[in-house]
């Protein structure tokens, strides 16, 4: 959806006409249509901000004891800079946060606590990334274009709590929607994509080529997403491939 062209099938009067569109430009959100979603869709956050971002809503509760999430980044962010990628947070914790720490590592935290992983850099062309973590034995891994990681063992026995927000471009620092800036992502985010369980590691592959036989994400399911833009955040034809 472009956030500067608004196509409405309703007469209004001049005066209410410019009321909507100004209360809609001023509070920098477009909603999408619940059966829209981002089918060959990018977000692209060009700026570093502290109120861009988009809130994205699961088809169930996060209340997890598994899951795989898949993103597709872009960025060419660099120096010693926090950079976040995916924020999940409840009123009383940071609950699901994935990281490039400023030190370069890559970071998984569930309910404040990290993870790190020493991955090769995101750079300027787009990077397939996806991060899986189960409760039973805490194991936990970054793919990076379908190769995985070492495993490492992290929150075993943990739930994730429902009730939060979702949300990507931005970190809460505090459920009311605090943000900084200096964490802020630029670039380009697409397919985001979760499941409420390990996807195993040929399905985590064929991802790379769209391919027909892999679930859809049963938590986010980029192509029908239900999600909110806020702040300058432009929604753009993804039209290259994996």
């Amino acid at each position: 959806m472009d956030l500067c062209v608004l196509s409405l099938s309703f007469q209004f009067p001049r005066g209410e006409l410019w009321v909507l569109v100004a209360t809609i430009l001023l509070s920098g959100v477009a909603l999408s249509a619940a059966d829209e979603g981002l089918l060959g869709k990018a977000l692209v956050f060009p700026y570093e901000t502290a109120d861009s971002y988009a809130k994205l809503t699961p088809q169930k509760p996060l209340m997890l004891k598994a899951f795989t999430l898949c993103m597709n980044l872009a960025t060419e962010l660099k120096g010693r800079r926090d950079v976040i990628l995916f924020a999940y947070r409840t009123r009383d914790a940071d609950e699901l946060n994935v990281w490039r720490e400023a030190d370069g590592r890559f970071s998984l935290y569930l309910n404040g606590q990290p993870v790190l992983f020493d991955l090769l850099p995101l750079n300027t062309f787009k990077t397939q990334m996806c991060i899986t973590w189960e409760s039973t034995t805490g194991l936990s891994a970054f793919w990076v274009d379908g190769k995985r990681s070492v495993r490492k063992v992290h929150k075993r026995g943990h739930t994730t709590n429902p009730n939060g927000v979702a949300i990507i471009g931005q970190d809460f620092d505090s459920f009311d929607g605090r943000f900084e800036a200096h964490q802020s992502f630029v670039g380009e985010i697409s397919d985001v994509n979760m499941w409420d369980y390990v996807l195993p590691e040929s399905q985590i592959v064929a991802l790379r080529s769209s391919c027909d036989s892999v679930p859809k994400g049963n938590i986010f399911d980029w192509d029908t997403i239900q999600y909110q833009i806020y702040g300058r955040v432009i929604v753009a034809s993804d039209e290259s491939t994996v």
